[in-house]
């Protein structure tokens, strides 16, 4: 009998230590694509008519149920970098990538570096790749990538991913970014590096989707959505687009599930009322889509 309670007093012990060290289960299920907490609010800082200050940004974000911030700005917005991200703190909005000029001792960047360390944040660094001289494809990419090293090396030390941002010209081709990437992560040992892929600077390559696109995907870190036209306007609401479907399926399909950037962009207009109008076009694109689970976060 004594052997049998001590027995069963040791199964016990072993139990209770076996679940107090178990990795706990992840049962938290990512948004759906498309779903309002996956999107990033994109070129809002300098495009806002109403010229914002954090807090009020943080509060028009968070009354929209938008849950992060790619932040740009412009050299005035350097003195309020470190309000901007307390701001976005107390809203409960990610500060999930700031806009980098690839110039890794440029004044705002060491600022931003700073603060990356002290608030121990990580967002994305976007950095538009520099033109390159080079006779040749792979001159040009070798040459463009070695210019990109030190904000890499820097962004490594932060614990921060690059994104190559698409800005026009040879830098800004899809397939020239994908070369740029491949070449950093075989060389430069630089697997924290990508691609956001705007589609605002991307009409023209309307007529190379979906390979274009397909070949960005295992690179992609994030994708910045506009309405889309074949030879542009540059700047399109969601849903006016002749493209808008289409390109909307090509990103579902491809199997990129990483965060959706919604755009302002338009200097002439409030940036609330920018970001609801292109909300509301996504959501009717979303309900041509048939997409019930992303649909169920645009209720209201």
């Amino acid at each position: 009998m004594r052997e049998f309670v001590w027995t069963g007093l040791l199964s016990a012990i072993a139990f209770l230590v076996a679940a107090r060290f178990a990795p706990a289960a992840d049962t938290a299920k990512p948004p759906a694509l498309f779903a309002r907490q996956n999107l990033v609010a994109w070129c809002v800082v300098p495009f806002d008519a109403k010229a914002r200050g954090p807090g009020e940004r943080a509060a028009m974000l968070k009354g929209l149920g938008l849950e992060a911030l790619a932040y740009d700005w412009r050299a005035q917005h350097v003195p309020s970098f470190e309000e901007e991200i307390l701001a976005m703190k107390e809203a409960g909005i990610d500060f999930a990538a700031h806009w980098c000029p690839g110039n890794v001792t440029a004044e705002a960047n060491q600022a931003m570096f700073a603060l990356i360390r002290k608030h121990k944040i990580t967002p994305q660094l976007w950095v538009m790749p520099p033109g390159a001289p080079g006779a040749t494809q792979a001159e040009q990419v070798e040459s463009a990538a070695r210019q990109l090293l030190p904000i890499v090396a820097k962004a490594e030390e932060l614990g921060c991913k690059v994104g190559l941002y698409n800005h026009g010209g040879w830098q800004g081709e899809p397939e020239s970014m994908v070369a740029m990437v491949e070449w950093l992560r075989e060389h430069g040992r630089a697997d924290h590096v990508g691609i956001v892929y705007n589609f605002h600077h991307g009409h023209e390559h309307l007529a190379r989707f979906p390979e274009a696109f397909r070949r960005m995907v295992p690179y992609l870190v994030c994708v910045n959505l506009n309405g889309m036209q074949p030879g542009g306007p540059k700047i399109v609401p969601l849903g006016q687009g002749e493209k808008d479907l289409d390109v909307l399926k090509m990103i579902r399909d491809s199997g990129y599930r990483g965060p959706i950037g919604i755009l302002d962009h338009v200097a002439e207009e409030d940036s609330e009322v920018v970001l609801r109008r292109n909300l509301q076009g996504l959501k009717t694109l979303l309900e041509r889509l048939g997409d019930a689970e992303a649909l169920k976060t645009y209720a209201d």
